[in-house]
């Protein structure tokens, strides 16, 4: 990968562009708000009233405010470093495109793209380019998914069993989530991208190929309300990935075997996880976790930009998502087991 620029300067904050100001738009662009080194230069939404609160919450002058995303790429007087992207998800690949064809830094919600070609694609570009792309798993800051990592960095795990629960459907209700011409899928494309990355971030297995079952919300049978993956890994490796998102409730539980034990990743909603380390003999340990000292994804966007470094979540870890993704969704759909093609271009990943 080549270097990343820095900013124009080590002394001038980095200015940030957000476009889409719901949750993600006002979370993380409030990250930005906040840090000492950016600030939100410009904002785009198509919700006037929107774009009014926030660009007043944010300090944003009206002459910054937009409803088209290139008006304000291309506005001579709105000077950009960076973009926020925080719109639904099928809009993120013509968005990241467009930022970085303008030399811009990007931050992208998940998932990058919906389409696995495109994550190629994009995966390839970033190689060739010095700017940042950083992707939002925010697991890759936590330390309980570090210290995970860290363990099966030279010997990964033989078996790895995964679920996570959430009132998605419910929550959902009325948005874009909802609609898969914008959300690109269901559950497993929105909430599941998180699991499905923390499992391959963490573990560093290489997904081979998937089976899956999945009972859709809509009669056209793009967006999932639960799904259940059995996959297999590079390594022999095996694992079972749950997801349901018409329960009450959010729990997130990650189980990692291998011949020392295991290590459980463990949570609820949407705080930090709590790590738990089995041994042989089935007695459990609860290693201290210093949450204090993470830090949140505006500030390791700004310190990428800054120091030149590789982003936590890069484009390529996106594309490990985004192929298995793409390969359970035809799992399911053909009752076949489908293989996890990460390099070859040899089946769209439309959905």
């Amino acid at each position: 990968m080549c270097a990343h620029a820095p900013a124009p300067s080590s002394d001038a904050p980095i200015r940030i562009g957000i476009v889409g100001l719901g949750y993600i738009g006002t979370t993380v662009g409030g990250q930005f708000h906040r840090h000492a080194d950016a600030t939100v230069h410009a904002v785009c939404d198509l919700d006037t009233d929107r774009l009014a609160t926030v660009g007043t919450e944010f300090s944003v002058p009206p002459t910054t405010r937009y409803t088209a995303y290139e008006t304000m790429l291309d506005d001579p007087d709105c000077e950009l470093d960076a973009v926020l992207v925080g719109t639904p998800h099928t809009l993120h690949y013509d968005q990241v495109v467009a930022a970085l064809d303008r030399d811009l830094h990007v931050y992208c919600d998940k998932p990058l793209t919906t389409d696995l070609d495109r994550a190629r694609e994009l995966v390839d570009r970033v190689d060739r380019t010095d700017r940042t792309l950083m992707v939002g798993y925010q697991r890759h800051l936590q330390t309980a998914f570090q210290r995970a990592r860290e363990r099966f960095a030279t010997d990964p795990p033989r078996w790895v069993t995964a679920s996570i629960t959430q009132d998605w459907i419910a929550d959902s209700a009325g948005t874009w989530r909802l609609d898969p011409d914008l959300s690109g899928g269901g559950f497993l494309f929105d909430t599941g991208s998180h699991l499905l990355d923390g499992i391959l971030w963490t573990t560093g297995l290489e997904p081979a190929s998937v089976a899956a079952s999945m009972d859709f919300y809509d009669d056209e049978q793009r967006v999932d309300r639960r799904a259940h993956l059995d996959v297999r890994f590079e390594n022999g490796a095996t694992g079972t990935v749950s997801l349901h998102g018409d329960l009450p409730s959010t729990r997130e539980h990650i189980h990692c075997w291998d011949d020392q034990g295991a290590l459980y990743l463990e949570g609820t909603q949407w705080g930090s996880r709590e790590v738990f380390e089995i041994d042989t003999d089935a007695s459990e340990h609860v290693p201290y976790i210093d949450h204090r000292q993470e830090r949140t994804r505006a500030g390791a966007f700004v310190d990428s930009i800054r120091d030149g470094t590789e982003p936590p979540a890069t484009a390529r870890d996106a594309l490990r998502v985004t192929a298995l993704t793409d390969a359970a969704y035809e799992a399911a759909r053909t009752g076949d087991r489908i293989p996890v093609e990460l390099e070859s271009a040899g089946r769209s990943g439309s959905r």
